[in-house]
């Protein structure tokens, strides 16, 4: 009898997969790349479109079954920026750190991004609803300073405003 994890994640439909399908799923994939060469770049943006990022077990299945050392698995993932091998939050929060951002307060709105949600840049929270990064610039200098989370844009940022935005999300 086969007992299923705990780990639930949502398809691209919003429905509750079981961590053990996922595997499940990548095995398949996996195995039909076999013979394709170059197929490893693929198959990890496939493993982290399923995963949202990409956890050690999924990088020993497909080093076990593309047959290449996990060592060369591992280092394509830590070259490539576009790979994780956290989890990531439901919503990313990039907080402008660029010169006009920095210099009108995105470093105090960054302290109370960091504050509030109990994380440090490049962490996820625990119930996995934010990641935290920084970004370089927006495009909206004028605006400074600028936070996005996902594709929606907040301007003029103040610390005292964290709170509203963070609780304005599930």
């Amino acid at each position: 009898m086969t007992t299923q994890t705990t780990v639930e994640y949502q398809d691209c439909k919003g429905n509750q997969v079981h961590e053990d399908e996922l595997y499940e799923r990548l095995l398949i994939i996996v195995k039909s790349q076999r013979t394709v060469p170059g197929a490893l770049i693929p198959v990890l943006q496939t493993a982290q479109n399923l995963f949202g990022y990409l956890p050690e077990k999924a990088l020993r299945m497909v080093s076990k079954e593309l047959k290449l050392p996990y060592s060369e698995v591992a280092g394509v993932v830590g070259f490539y920026s576009y790979f994780s091998t956290t989890p990531k939050g439901k919503h990313t929060i990039r907080v402008c750190l660029g010169t006009a951002c920095y210099v009108r307060g995105g470093q105090e709105v960054l302290k109370a991004m960091t504050k509030e949600l109990g994380i440090s840049v490049g962490d996820t929270t625990s119930d996995r609803k934010f990641s935290l990064e920084v970004g370089r610039c927006f495009g909206a200098c004028g605006l400074a300073p600028v936070v996005m989370v996902g594709d929606e844009t907040f301007q003029r940022v103040s610390p005292s405003k964290v709170s509203d935005i963070l609780n304005s999300f599930d």
